[in-house]
């Protein structure tokens, strides 16, 4: 008998720069498994630091399965990017921070997490004490 996967829901990471936002987003896809989309939109239409919203709008199609996105934007501008982009019970932003949030996120989405479980492991990484 053959089973069919359900949707994930799928993760964004929204940085300044495009190499913290692809390698955040490979570290994520490492430890949650090869299934989950974890998607980086990071850096300028041009290569440069900042945030595209072009970038991210087409990061979220890529991974939207129709279950819902969490976006994950690192600071200042990715903020008001993610804010532009937010549609409520679709699109989610997720206040967290950068690389744990994005494990978080990318480990519940994995194991079939709705958008809502996925927003909360996320936001359960501010809380997560190193020592």
């Amino acid at each position: 008998m053959t089973t069919i996967p359900q949707p994930l829901v799928g993760v964004v990471l929204i940085s300044h720069s495009d190499a913290l936002a692809t390698s955040a987003a490979a570290l994520a896809v490492q430890i949650a498994g090869p299934d989950v989309q974890v998607v980086p939109a990071g850096g300028t239409d041009d290569g440069g630091l900042g945030t595209s919203p072009d970038k991210v709008t087409a990061a979220i199609q890529k991974v939207d399965r129709g279950v819902g996105v969490v976006l994950i934007p690192d600071m200042g501008g990715s903020v008001l990017t993610a804010r532009l982009l937010e549609v409520p019970g679709q699109v989610a932003i997720a206040d967290v921070p950068f690389v744990e949030g994005a494990i978080a996120a990318a480990v519940q989405a994995g194991i079939g997490g709705t958008l809502q479980d996925v927003l909360d492991a996320a936001e359960d990484a501010r809380i997560y004490r190193k020592l």
